[in-house]
């Protein structure tokens, strides 16, 4: 199993993205932990967000807040509802998190069913929870947890490969064939891309661009391609290989056999529509071309933007990695075409979308609860003498330097009475 920790600023964004595959039953909320309940057991982006609210402003020096945490069991596992719970509550609790409120949400919108937790790193006392050691510690309970549940075992070995075959081409390394093969031969497995201009955006954040060369030879057509290797500034940095060198995956047959493919898988693909609300809602709550980036890539979705030389935008792709599909802005809208983008980062003319309401928000009635009483709940909760978990509240310890067991000892103060 596999754990992907994200750090973000944008809490709405984050419930967003995971509460839009419940509602389009691509998902489900399988816990909530510190988080009332709702009278009806349905729940809404909003009222989830506002349950967060206390905590988010309890702290404003810290700008990631936000913690996108998701646990991917390989794709033979079985896991039932139960475990995943169970691994959620016991990876939250050694992380440091359990005290903290979160949601965990199983995704089965791809071949691989996995769960996203949403929480925060900001304590009710307005403290930052630690995080110098996240990924060395979250290695270890993944291992922990694939012995309990006898999972697969994603091994060192493993994991460094993944890394090998999608780690951007770095031409001062030498040896750019290798590096170029290492992505192109793997890429179409694992993404969906019905254009050329899609196939290009996405290697273009392996520095890597692939051009068509047509022409003729001993008065027969020759269609095919070359991979060329490129800067961190997009400039050609090396000279073109044939694809014929990367074997057949990476040729112009099985290239175009796999847009058709993409393009029929895509037009069923649930992941545009949650996309399509993401790129919105990054419209409306960001002011320029950087935010608007940040935003989206806070939950893995980069956005590659087409620029000729007189600097007009001409192509718009969104590359999202959660359901590992790649989306021209026109195919996801008309209204998110190069042209509305142009308008807006060079032009000054931002764009006026309607955000559209969420079916079960509309129905919930809670979402008009105040935050104040919400931090009631919340600061009662804190307040218990006891708490059940893998860690007792500790006092004054938790400033001792230990490094081996820093985590550990980074538990919450007993909230004071009165507070609120």
């Amino acid at each position: 199993m596999i754990a992907k920790i994200g750090k973000g600023s944008n809490m709405y964004g984050a419930i967003l993205y995971n509460q839009q595959k419940v509602d389009r039953e691509n998902g489900a909320v399988l816990l909530l932990n510190r988080i009332p309940d709702t009278m009806n057991g349905r729940y809404s982006v909003a009222y989830f967000n506002k349950c967060f609210e206390p905590y988010l402003s309890a702290n404003i020096k810290t700008e990631k807040t936000v913690r996108h945490i998701s646990l991917n069991p390989d794709p033979k596992d079985k896991v039932s509802d139960e475990q995943f719970t169970e691994m959620a509550q016991e990876y939250m609790e050694r992380m440091g998190y359990g005290n903290q409120p979160y949601i965990v949400f199983k995704h089965m919108d791809i071949d691989r069913t996995h769960i996203h937790i949403v929480s925060t790193c900001v304590g009710i006392d307005g403290k930052k929870i630690p995080d110098d050691y996240d990924h060395p510690r979250s290695m270890a309970i993944c291992r922990d947890l694939e012995q309990k549940y006898n999972l697969q075992k994603a091994t060192e070995q493993e994991q460094k490969q993944a890394n090998k075959v999608f780690k951007p081409v770095n031409h001062k390394n030498g040896d750019i064939k290798s590096q170029i093969a290492s992505v192109v031969r793997h890429l179409p497995k694992y993404y969906s891309f019905s254009t050329m201009g899609s196939y290009n955006a996405l290697l273009s954040l392996f520095n890597i661009t692939v051009e068509e060369v047509r022409g003729e030879r001993n008065g027969q057509p020759v269609n095919g391609l070359v991979y060329v290797a490129l800067d961190e500034n997009g400039n050609k940095v090396s000279n073109p290989f044939k694809a014929s060198l990367f074997g057949k995956d990476a040729g112009v047959v099985q290239l175009q056999k796999h847009l058709e493919q993409s393009k029929e898988k895509m037009k069923t693909n649930t992941a545009r529509s949650v996309l399509k609300n993401m790129v919105e809602l990054a419209i409306h709550t960001t002011s320029n071309e950087t935010d608007f980036k940040k935003q989206l890539s806070e939950q893995g979705i980069n956005t590659v933007v087409r620029r000729n030389d007189s600097g007009r935008i001409y192509g718009m792709t969104f590359i999202d990695h959660e359901s590992r599909s790649v989306w021209n802005g026109s195919q996801l809208d008309k209204n998110l075409s190069a042209n509305v983008f142009n308008d807006w980062w060079n032009n000054g003319n931002k764009p006026e979308l309607k955000i559209q309401n969420n079916p079960v928000s509309k129905a919930n009635e809670i979402d008009s609860v105040p935050t104040k009483d919400l931090f009631e709940f919340i600061r009662q909760e804190h307040s218990l003498n006891t708490y059940i978990g893998l860690f007792n509240l500790l006092s004054d310890t938790q400033d001792e330097d230990y490094e081996e067991e820093q985590f550990a000892k980074l538990m919450k103060k007993k909230t004071k009475k009165g507070r609120g």
